[in-house]
């Protein structure tokens, strides 16, 4: 049984990169610079903050719970934090500047998994929660660093331009992640809980798993990865304020499910998630090749999301169950 599972998920996973490879052979005929170093670089460091929030929010899907919709308010909290303590130095900066982020998702956690709470409706909540205090405690303006030469905030604002050679530092941390999140989910004991928690909580119960310890974990790991994404991209504005981050929860879930991790929960591979974030990186590379504007974008990424939600409900309903 475990030998046809892996068999099967192998399949799965090996189909989103058919769809890259596609992409990419399609792309070759958009335009003759879309195979090159450049560009492919381009496409990652494009993906890079989409990836990383993804990773965290493909363990909460992958326990049962759907998404977290609060994480582009973390990426703006954690970002926003992190400048506000520069004073303190770049280390102790960026350390609260997580903290900070994590702590936003140890309490989604706790509700959610000890008081039972919907977690799109709760996520949704702390979204609108955390946007409105950052307007409030910030007076609704941005939160800029000192960018003197030798100052902390001059060395944070350089976080995003930093990389080993051609490749940046966003992008590594993107691989190192994904590498570690796969680590997780398929070779530690919380990997093998998250999955059974996912596929039958009653199950997960009924074995002994303390389910809402599980369901806290996923939660402050999310938060943890969009906090990362949040200094990144508070980084690279060289600026923080509430709006930064809007938009990435709808992306990573679309990546989450585009890469095989199913709404329901219990099913998919950090892997795949990586080639969901590479079909979105490819495809939006092709329609900026074909001049295709930002919300026209949009437009395509929601139908793909949807073809692709439609389908995962159908084959689910079809074993029997009642929703994707």
């Amino acid at each position: 049984m475990f030998k046809r599972t892996t068999a099967s998920s192998a399949l799965e996973t090996a189909g989103i990169y058919v769809v890259a490879v596609l992409l990419a052979i399609v792309g070759t005929f958009v335009s003759p610079e879309f195979l090159t170093v450049d560009n492919l670089l381009n496409v990652l460091s494009a993906v890079a903050l989409l990836g990383i929030v993804a990773t965290g929010m493909a363990f909460v899907t992958y326990s049962g719970n759907m998404a977290d919709l609060s994480a582009p308010a973390i990426m703006a909290f954690s970002g926003i934090i992190a400048i506000a303590s520069l004073p303190l130095g770049l280390g102790p900066a960026l350390i609260l500047g997580m903290l900070a982020g994590v702590a936003v998702g140890t309490i989604n956690g706790l509700v959610i998994g000890k008081l039972n709470a919907n977690p799109i409706l709760w996520t949704l909540a702390v979204a609108f929660f955390m946007e409105g205090f950052m307007r409030f405690t910030w007076s609704n303006t941005q939160v800029y660093p000192d960018t003197q030469p030798g100052t902390p905030g001059a060395a944070f604002t350089d976080i995003f331009r930093m990389g080993l050679g051609p490749v940046p530092l966003v992008v590594l941390a993107m691989f190192a992640l994904f590498a570690v999140g796969h680590l997780v989910m398929t070779r530690t004991r919380f990997g093998r809980e998250s999955r059974l928690v996912g596929s039958s909580r009653a199950a997960a119960r009924a074995s002994g798993i303390r389910v809402g310890r599980v369901v806290c974990l996923n939660f402050m790991a999310a938060s943890f990865v969009a906090s990362i994404a949040g200094i990144f991209i508070t980084s690279m504005n060289k600026l923080g304020v509430f709006y930064l981050g809007q938009g990435y929860d709808f992306k990573a879930v679309t990546a989450v499910v585009i890469g095989g991790v199913t709404l329901s929960g219990g099913r998919g591979h950090i892997p795949g998630v990586f080639g969901g974030v590479l079909v979105i990186g490819l495809l939006t590379n092709i329609m900026t090749f074909l001049g295709i504007t930002s919300f026209r974008q949009n437009i395509v990424t929601g139908i793909v999301f949807i073809a692709v939600v439609g389908l995962q409900q159908y084959q689910l309903r079809a074993k029997g169950k009642d929703y994707a």
